[in-house]
């Protein structure tokens, strides 16, 4: 047989495999409707985490509407002249998709929280809050201030408009990779808990002596 009769066999027998009733249905039905379920899946996974990914959805629970939500409008991430407000998951929920999805996997737990009341009184969440901001600021830590920089990008700040010692610091700090957004701005957008034994972030040398 030759080179071109055994390919055209080889083609028909591929296309009689691919048509041939799989007990029931074709394997062409079947792979057509795995394609199909795959897309609905898809499109409703996409849909689910876009919907678990909004303000409204972060502050349907009493704990965080009258807790955390709270605190957040009484600072400049909520209310300011430029009128760029930062959401709930603006700044704590990952841009990039992978990221996103380990960080909805690590939220679970707050799930179960929620089952079990942790922190459904405002008396229990003062308890916990030092515990609570423990972990976000060790999150924080660890990912370098991701969500911060989705915004605060350290290339485009024009330090001669911020305080000296502002500028000095983020000259000093931020800008060599010695620390990162989250060490000197633990309590940017909600109430800190009690500081004592908590690191205040650094200090830049005084301009006299940084020469």
């Amino acid at each position: 047989m030759s080179p071109v009769h055994r390919a055209i066999a080889t083609l028909r027998g591929f296309w009689r495999q691919f048509t041939a009733p799989a007990r029931y249905l074709s394997l062409g039905f079947l792979t057509l409707g795995g394609f199909i379920a795959g897309i609905l899946f898809w499109g409703g996974f996409n849909t689910a985490m876009d919907a678990t990914n909004t303000e409204v959805f972060c502050t349907s629970c009493h704990e965080m509407r009258d807790n955390v939500f709270e605190e957040l409008k009484t600072t400049i991430h909520y209310s300011n002249r430029s009128g760029v407000r930062a959401t709930c998951p603006d700044c704590h929920v990952p841009h990039d998709w992978t990221d996103k999805i380990a960080r909805k996997m690590q939220a679970s737990k707050e799930v179960w929280g929620k089952i079990f009341g942790t922190i459904n009184t405002r008396e229990k969440f003062l308890d916990q809050r030092l515990v609570l901001a423990t972990h976000e600021w060790a999150r924080l830590k660890a990912n370098d201030s991701l969500e911060c920089r989705n915004c605060h990008d350290y290339e485009s700040m024009d330090l001669t408009r911020q305080a000296s010692r502002a500028a000095r610091t983020h000259r000093t700090f931020l800008a060599t990779g010695d620390a990162t957004c989250i060490d000197c701005h633990k309590g940017i957008a909600h109430r800190l808990p009690n500081m004592a034994g908590v690191p205040q972030g650094v200090q830049a040398a005084p301009a006299a002596a940084a020469h």
